[in-house]
């Protein structure tokens, strides 16, 4: 039986942050395990894909860009830009004038297979959710809204 949260109760906040955690550790994992097993790929190498496929080949994405668009270090993206690479589901270029910037870009392959994979993703979370209304979506969607906006008025006001 799902414990009720009481406003007056003040470990209430804490129960419902470890219950948001619980929550999506379960999502990621699952959808880290069904990734590696039906497409040998991991989350990053899909996310850092996911980023790739909103940019035209030609245009591409420099390594800072993905770096902040993914919210990790120039080393972490390095690691999984290589592999794509090897694999030639990526390509990495610069431009003529300037040789010290590196652009990262799908392949014609690469944009395939993600395309291939992200259909497939949305089935996952669809049936993940599946129990979830369209209702309870909107208004989960609404809560999660009002809560980061809260911990980010949090952040502003402890960095005062």
């Amino acid at each position: 039986m799902t414990k009720v949260f009481s406003p007056t109760d003040e470990k209430a906040r804490l129960r419902l942050w470890l219950r948001l955690l619980d929550s999506a550790n379960s999502i990621e994992r699952e959808v880290r395990t069904r990734l590696r097993e039906k497409f040998n790929v991991t989350l990053p190498q899909f996310d850092l894909m996911a980023a790739l496929d909103q940019v035209s080949e030609n245009e591409g994405l420099s390594m800072g860009q993905l770096s902040e668009r993914l919210r990790v270090s120039n080393g972490n993206v390095t690691g999984v830009v290589n592999r794509l690479v090897k694999e030639e589901l990526a390509m990495r270029w610069s431009p003529p004038e300037d040789r010290r910037t590196s652009f990262i870009s799908l392949t014609k392959e690469g944009r395939a297979r993600f395309r291939e994979m992200a259909q497939v993703h949305q089935g996952w979370i669809d049936s993940m959710l599946g129990d979830l209304s369209d209702k309870d979506m909107e208004q989960l969607a609404d809560l999660l809204g009002r809560t980061q906006a809260s911990v980010e008025r949090d952040r502003e006001d402890e960095h005062k």
